[in-house]
């Protein structure tokens, strides 16, 4: 039976991977996830043939501090000083000591749409949800609610997704998403309290239009046959 498992409070892309998040109203999934979402990358020097070549908030937990926007079909970069680049700009690439590109199937870690409720961020001790850079913020009932989502699917306006598996988190999550500075209080309570996992990855299923404000409705996972 189809179950009505919360709304839909933020959606997020990050027109450029690893820097700040850009909050919607509303947005097209597509196979490859949210539109726009993870489609640059700044590639660091020497690494190209690295098996995970990115400039990310790992070695550089200050690129939280720029804010990509999408302007006139390209991607356009404030750096905390308040300028602004073109992505493919040269100075912004030797400003990070990387080179940028393009990839139109995004840059993902592990899957194309990450899924958050408000529950789990608050659980942890942050209820400000941009620390766990997720695609898609739900409103939901319980404690870590979405744990019960893996394996089903999940309609959310047109589009549907498959819950695929838990997301398990890295240092990434002890990094400030106003300061760029690092404190690990929140990834050692997500340790503490939920195995170092937080929120769920999903492939799409449909893809389709989805708003802020939009139920999700799980479809639970089918059981298995007797024979």
């Amino acid at each position: 039976m189809s179950t009505v498992v919360g709304h839909v409070v933020g959606l997020h892309r990050y027109p450029v991977k690893s820097m700040a998040g850009e909050p919607l109203d509303e947005t097209e999934i597509s196979w490859h996830g949210l539109a726009d979402d993870r489609r640059w990358g700044f590639v660091r020097e020497g690494q190209v043939r690295n098996g995970f070549p990115w400039l990310t908030l790992r070695q550089r937990p200050d690129l939280v501090r720029y804010h990509p926007c999408l302007r006139g079909g390209s991607a356009v970069v404030r750096t905390p000083g308040g300028d602004e680049h073109d992505v493919a700009d040269p100075e912004l690439a030797a400003l990070l000591g990387a080179r940028p590109m393009k990839l139109d199937r995004g840059a993902f870690d592990s899957a194309p749409v990450s899924l958050l409720t408000v529950q789990s961020a608050t659980a942890v001790g942050s209820p400000d949800v941009r620390r766990f850079r997720p695609n898609v913020v739900v409103d939901a009932a319980g404690e870590f609610p979405e744990d019960a989502w893996v394996g089903a699917t999940a309609a959310i306006g047109g589009a549907v997704l498959r819950v695929d598996r838990a997301d398990r988190r890295c240092g990434v999550v002890a990094v400030d998403p106003d300061t760029g500075t690092r404190d690990a209080t929140v990834l050692r309570a997500v340790a503490r309290q939920h195995g170092l996992t937080l929120g769920v990855y999903a492939s799409v299923v449909t893809p389709g239009h989805v708003r802020v404000g939009d139920e999700v409705v799980l479809h639970p996972r089918p059981r298995a046959g007797n024979g």
